[in-house]
């Protein structure tokens, strides 16, 4: 465990000291931000910063303290999905207690500005963290360079086990218990190490970061082919920037397409994707993050997410093309046919 704290920490450049293992993504965003705002209550700091698209980790978590007096201000992210380092400078105040900023988005792949944005922040003297769960392993992470001072990943978003994740915090910053008991991990998180996945998760993180560039490039070529494809389809729209993005991130809505029905008829057919839409049911709220950039609820439902890694290959993604093409088109005569979903085609 000593071993696998220390090369941890070496791919995100920390000091092994700053290294917590936890049981994953959702369980450092948590500690994290409630460590963040009990520090900040101690001296009459209760404002929060966030955005308004962060994944539910940060956002559930947020309510919470918000339902204790903390005041939280969630900014908007524009149609790109991503936020500015001015942005966050306006909104800072003499009682922010923290900023907290996913460093890429899990829905749609947007990378935010997270060295500027923690630039700023330590200018203020005012807590950063990042949610950088979906890019840890993918882009490079230096949390001494990019001024961060709190920050949260899990395994399983590079290959590594379910159930394994780290919370970075820098040295001196006093955190909160979530679980009581025993003195594990210096008395700052209680319960018996899970050794193996620990270890597991510390080589993965290690061989993802000392491939990051060889990776980003093939995987980069990849997204980009099948971005290009998919916007011959009709009434396809990209999600996020379509720059400044994760290098294997697809994501895009379909007009006239359910995203659940689409899902199904990719899993049939051997691909494996997921939906940026909360559920099938046009009766409960599409995801949260599209609306956030401003999507229509309608085309909301049509999402559609795909993530590729550097196992994929050319013929995985002329599949892909073929696949999802089909599917689109035969799910949309069906709707035209029964007459549920109008269809607004431009060929």
């Amino acid at each position: 465990m000593r071993d696998a704290r220390e090369r941890a920490a070496a791919c995100i450049g920390a000091q092994s000291r700053e290294i917590i293992f936890t049981s994953g993504g959702s369980e450092a965003d948590n500690q994290a931000i409630i460590s963040a705002a009990r520090l900040g209550a101690q001296g009459g700091k209760k404002h929060i910063i966030s955005t308004a698209f962060e994944h539910h980790a940060v956002l559930h978590t947020l309510d919470r303290l918000e339902s204790e007096g903390f005041e939280v201000e969630l900014l908007p992210v524009g149609e790109l999905g991503t936020i500015t380092a001015q942005q966050v400078a306006a909104a800072i105040r003499e009682d922010t207690a923290l900023v907290t900023v996913m460093y890429a988005n899990n829905e749609i792949g947007s990378i935010l500005p997270i060295p500027e944005i923690g630039r700023v922040c330590q200018d203020r003297d005012v807590l950063f963290h990042t949610d950088a769960v979906q890019a840890a392993g993918h882009i490079p992470i230096d949390v001494r360079a990019q001024h961060i001072d709190m920050l949260s990943l899990s395994a399983h978003k590079f290959h590594g086990p379910k159930g394994a994740g780290v919370l970075y915090a820098r040295r001196g910053i006093p955190l909160t218990n979530l679980i009581s008991g025993g003195a594990q991990e210096g008395g700052r998180r209680a319960g018996t190490e899970d050794v193996p996945a620990i270890i597991g998760m510390a080589a993965a993180l290690e061989d993802a970061c000392s491939h990051i560039a060889e990776h980003h490039a093939r995987v980069s070529t990849l997204r980009d082919r099948l971005i290009s494809g998919l916007l011959q389809i009709p009434n396809a729209v990209l999600n996020g920037d379509p720059v400044n993005r994760l290098p294997g991130h697809v994501s895009f809505c379909f007009d006239g397409v359910e995203g659940e029905s689409l899902i199904l008829g990719l899993d049939a057919q051997g691909i494996c994707a997921s939906t940026g839409s909360a559920c099938a049911s046009s009766s409960l709220e599409p995801s949260h993050v599209l609306m956030a950039i401003g999507r229509p609820r309608e085309l909301a439902y049509g999402a559609l997410r795909i993530t590729l890694s550097s196992e994929n290959t050319d013929e995985d993604v002329d599949e892909i093309l073929r696949a999802v093409r089909e599917t689109v088109l035969h799910l949309r005569s069906r709707c035209l046919q029964k007459g549920d979903i109008p269809v607004r085609m431009t060929e």
